[in-house]
C-alpha cells in the first residue's frame, strides 16, 4: 500500500482568514492534496464498480480525484482507483462522462429549486434589474451558446460585484430545467443555492469542452477556479 493511497479519504480541515474552516482530500491521481470543492469523490459499489458521488454522501471510503476530465482518465488509466480501494475494481472508461452529467443534472435541478423558492430571475432585463440591486444577484446564469452582445452587457453590470458568472450550460438545457422556452439569461439570489452552483459549475468546467474553447476564445470569465 503507498502512503498516496492510505489518505484516499482522509484530511485535513484548514481555515481561512474568516475562521471558517475547508476540508481538503488528496488526489489518488495526482497526489496532490486539495479543497473538496475542487475534487469528485468516488465510492466502489456492491459488483465492484466505482461510482460517482457528486454529493459526497454514498456510504463507502471515498475516492477523491481532481475535477478534471484529465484526471480521472490518469485514474482510469495507471489503476488508481484499485490501488487506493486496494481491491480489484471496475473503473469504466465513461466514467468522465458520467461525472459530466450527474454535474449538469445537479445544477439543473439547484436551479429548478431556487426558482420554486423565489430565488431566481429570468430574462435580461430582470437579471439586469436584479445585478443593481442591493445586495445584487450572487450568480449570473449565462446559456453556453448565447449571443456574445447580450453577455457582454450583462457582464459590464456585474463589473466590480461579487457575482459569479457561470455559463456551462446550455440554453437547451436551461430551457428543460426551468420550464421554458430559449432560457438565455438568468440570475440567482444569494444563499446556499447560489454556492453550491458556483461549486458545481467550476467542477462541471473541467468535464466539459465547448465549441468556443475548442475554438481557443473562451468569453471572459469570474476568476472562479483561482
Amino acid at each position: 500500500m503507498t502512503a498516496r493511497a492510505a489518505k484516499t479519504d482522509e484530511g485535513h480541515e484548514r481555515g481561512d482568514d474568516g475562521g471558517s474552516r475547508s476540508r481538503e482530500r488528496r488526489c489518488i491521481a495526482t497526489g496532490e492534496l486539495r479543497p473538496t470543492e475542487k475534487l469528485v469523490r468516488f465510492v466502489v459499489g456492491p459488483d465492484g464498480d466505482v461510482v460517482p458521488d457528486i454529493e459526497a454522501k454514498l456510504p463507502g471510503r471515498g475516492l477523491w480525484v481532481t475535477a478534471d476530465a484529465a484526471s480521472v482518465v490518469r485514474a482510469i488509466a495507471k489503476n488508481d482507483f484499485a490501488k487506493a480501494a486496494k481491491a480489484s475494481v471496475k473503473a469504466a472508461a465513461d466514467l468522465p462522462a458520467r461525472v459530466e452529467n450527474r454535474l449538469a443534472g445537479r445544477m439543473c435541478s439547484d436551479l429548478g429549486l431556487a426558482r420554486r423558492a423565489g430565488q431566481l430571475v429570468l430574462g435580461f432585463d430582470n437579471v439586469s434589474r436584479a445585478l443593481g440591486e442591493n445586495p445584487p444577484a450572487r450568480v449570473l446564469v449565462e446559456a453556453s451558446d448565447a449571443a456574445a452582445d447580450g453577455r457582454r452587457k450583462l457582464a459590464s453590470a456585474a463589473r466590480g460585484l461579487r457575482v459569479e458568472t457561470i455559463d456551462c450550460l446550455t440554453r437547451g438545457e436551461l430551457s428543460l430545467a426551468l420550464g421554458r422556452e430559449n432560457v438565455i439569461h438568468a440570475a440567482v439570489k444569494a444563499g446556499p443555492l447560489a454556492e453550491r452552483l458556483i461549486v458545481d459549475s467550476a467542477r462541471l468546467n473541467g468535464f466539459r469542452v465547448r465549441a468556443d474553447d475548442k475554438a481557443g476564445s473562451s468569453p471572459a470569465r469570474n476568476e472562479r477556479n483561482a
